[in-house]
């Protein structure tokens, strides 16, 4: 399968309310997508990176950048399989979800050729997948439970909390004390230290799933001393960047549960190690989100059907961030989705809404990059 062009598009899409984080608030997504254009066949993949470099070092302009000017012309016009992708961008460091995307728009062209869905060449085990919700921290105490009840009508089967220090414990007691047991777990974002280790293991009270990323990524040797304190598991996020990344992790306690997302690891393949590793070592997998679009959506609902992702993840419906998907929506089902089943990544791109919201695209081919 040749790789003859690859086009870029950058969308805007308005979320359904703003989400706030300890690190932010997002009322948009500024999206870019890649698509692969082969001798075979077209493919699609998405770069998850933000508009700023808070969740990691990559942001969106950058990741257009780096793809345009180092990563694809390293790949056009050779003949090429997914699998090769890795390796073939292994000189640049880094920026793994540009890499992830190309990755993602080849192999769903080189599935789509064979007639093969991601789920079966995943080894998907489910036809649908349980699925949870992330809620933002949030004005009061009124509204998180305004918020989370909600949630939990539409049928969503866990709920996770972001949480920061001054809104940890208090709002965890409050969730647990009015929902009962529904499966509950936090999201720190690296907000707290080792200092906080004490105090963090108040949650140990409420009997939470997990707590993910207490600390920041470089500190994996502080979570696992925090683990020989805090009772509750530990699931490591930023930190978890490859293969070797989580099985060091593992190895010395850092993470007794760890959030899997294909493009901060840099693409489906490595997730794919991760999770077999993961399963290897007893270590339950779940799958992360990034307030992905459709094209992300299917790609990451198939690859949560594999055996290790036992946790509910942060595959929401299309309705829990837009009004409008660019691919048909994932609906929600007694608090599941189902896992695409036609070729490659399943879903159709709906290319007259896409234009609607295009605000720069660009076709960068072995001439060079042309841009309309």
């Amino acid at each position: 399968m040749k790789l003859q062009a690859v086009e870029l598009r950058r969308i805007h899409l308005p979320l359904v309310a703003p989400f706030e984080t300890s690190f932010g608030v997002q009322t948009e997504r500024d999206v870019l997508l890649v698509k692969a254009i082969t001798d075979a066949g077209e493919g699609w993949g998405e770069c998850v990176a933000g508009e700023e470099p808070t969740y990691s070092s990559e942001y969106v302009d950058g990741a257009q950048h780096v793809l345009i000017h180092h990563l694809l012309p390293r790949l056009l016009d050779r003949e090429l399989a997914a699998a090769e992708v890795a390796p073939l961008l292994h000189p640049v460091h880094g920026h793994n979800m540009a890499k992830a995307s190309i990755e993602m728009a080849v192999l769903d062209a080189e599935l789509r050729t064979q007639g093969r869905s991601f789920g079966s060449f995943f080894g998907a085990v489910r036809d649908e997948v349980d699925c949870g919700v992330s809620v933002g921290i949030q004005p009061s105490i009124a509204d998180l439970l305004r918020t989370v009840g909600g949630y939990l009508d539409q049928g969503y089967r866990r709920i996770k909390l972001k949480i920061k220090p001054g809104w940890d414990v208090e709002p965890v007691r409050a969730v647990r004390e009015k929902f009962g047991d529904v499966p509950l777990q936090v999201d720190a974002n690296t907000a707290y230290t080792l200092a906080d280790a004490e105090h963090l293991a108040l949650l140990d009270a409420f009997g939470l799933l997990l707590i993910e990323q207490p600390m920041r990524e470089e500190l994996v040797f502080a979570h696992a001393e925090m683990a020989k304190i805090v009772r509750t598991p530990i699931c490591l996020d930023e930190s978890i960047h490859s293969w070797q990344a989580a099985a060091d992790a593992i190895q010395i306690g850092a993470c007794r549960v760890i959030n899997v997302k294909p493009g901060r690891v840099g693409g489906y393949l490595e997730a794919s190690r991760i999770h077999d590793l993961c399963a290897d070592r007893g270590v339950p997998v779940w799958m992360g989100g990034m307030l992905e679009t459709g094209i992300g959506r299917a790609g990451n609902v198939a690859m949560a059907a594999m055996p290790n992702f036992t946790l509910p993840g942060d595959t929401s419906a299309s309705d829990r961030y837009y009004h409008r998907d660019i691919t048909e929506p994932f609906v929600l089902r007694e608090g599941r989705l189902k896992v695409p089943t036609g070729p490659g990544l399943g879903v159709s791109v709906d290319e007259e809404f896409l234009e609607s919201i295009t605000t720069w695209e660009g076709r960068l081919g072995p001439a060079g990059l042309k841009t309309g």
